[in-house]
């Protein structure tokens, strides 16, 4: 008599047992920000360096004419905003990807990519969390530069809700993938600043592209080029309630290719993060 020998077909996850996860490592990145309380402050000060005293400084020398989605003549501080705004997404990206590199260091990194779930919607869920988190900063240095009379329309507030999370998705996107080819905490500062300055400088944050141009053609086009301008003018069209059709495309083209990159380096059979300095999975 012949036997027949059945396997259980695997099973696939439920949408509660996604959402499960996604709660956990949002729920973990939050109480890691919670008890990071200089992470928050540092946060802040660096946008806020630039909106009290840069400002002041260059007002008088940085005029800025009737762009959109300005319908009038503004203060060099308004028109920077935007730009700081972005500038706190891009660095708590940088940071969210700096504790990988040390979850990585310290073993924890595995204890995240054996789950059985796929591993991109575990990198996603650990990049919306770092998404949200710096939602919290954003709407922090909103709320003190209201009290420095930079103060969009009402709805503002809200239409800028979907920019900031797309492009905080981006910006988280980018640091998750540079961390995947980084082994030791210590290098990753050195890499931070070679990305960070480069694009927060090259791009229209703190001067229209126009006036770039100006200046320097080939500076324009490469300020052009860079995804950090159109995150933040994907930012300051949005908190004026309207869309720049541009800028995203452009990011959101940009966080899929970053995602997948991530994804990709972080596969261990692929990618640049295959194994740890210790010998580990990374």
């Amino acid at each position: 008599m012949s036997s027949i020998t059945t396997r259980d077909a695997p099973r696939g996850f439920s949408a509660a047992e996604y959402m499960t996860c996604l709660t956990g490592i949002v729920w973990r990145e939050g109480l890691r920000f919670l008890h990071q309380r200089e992470r928050f402050v540092s946060a802040l000060v660096r946008p806020l360096v630039w909106l009290f005293i840069f400002a002041a400084g260059f007002r008088q020398v940085l005029g800025i004419s009737i762009i959109p989605p300005y319908e009038t003549y503004i203060l060099y501080e308004v028109y920077i905003a935007p730009g700081l705004m972005a500038m706190i997404q891009l660095f708590n990206g940088m940071q969210s990807s700096l504790s990988m590199v040390y979850d990585r260091e310290m073993g924890n990194m595995r204890t995240l990519l054996v789950s059985p779930l796929p591993r991109g919607f575990l990198l996603f869920c650990k990049l919306l969390a770092g998404t949200a988190v710096s939602l919290l900063q954003v709407y922090a240095f909103l709320l003190i530069a209201w009290f420095w009379d930079i103060t969009p329309p009402p709805w503002g507030y809200l239409t800028v809700l979907p920019a900031l999370v797309l492009s905080g998705l981006m910006l988280g996107s980018l640091g998750m993938l540079i961390s995947s080819g980084i082994k030791q905490l210590e290098n990753f500062a050195g890499v931070m600043n070679f990305v960070i300055f480069p694009m927060f400088f090259a791009s229209s944050a703190l001067y229209p592209l126009w006036r770039v141009q100006e200046g320097s053609p080939y500076l324009f086009y490469l300020c052009a080029a860079n995804p950090f301008t159109h995150a933040v003018e994907l930012i300051r069209f949005a908190l004026y309630g309207q869309i720049n059709w541009i800028s995203l495309a452009v990011v959101a083209a940009c966080t899929i290719v970053f995602m997948i990159g991530a994804i990709l380096a972080y596969d261990p059979s692929r990618g640049l993060a295959r194994r740890g300095p210790a010998g580990g999975e990374g």
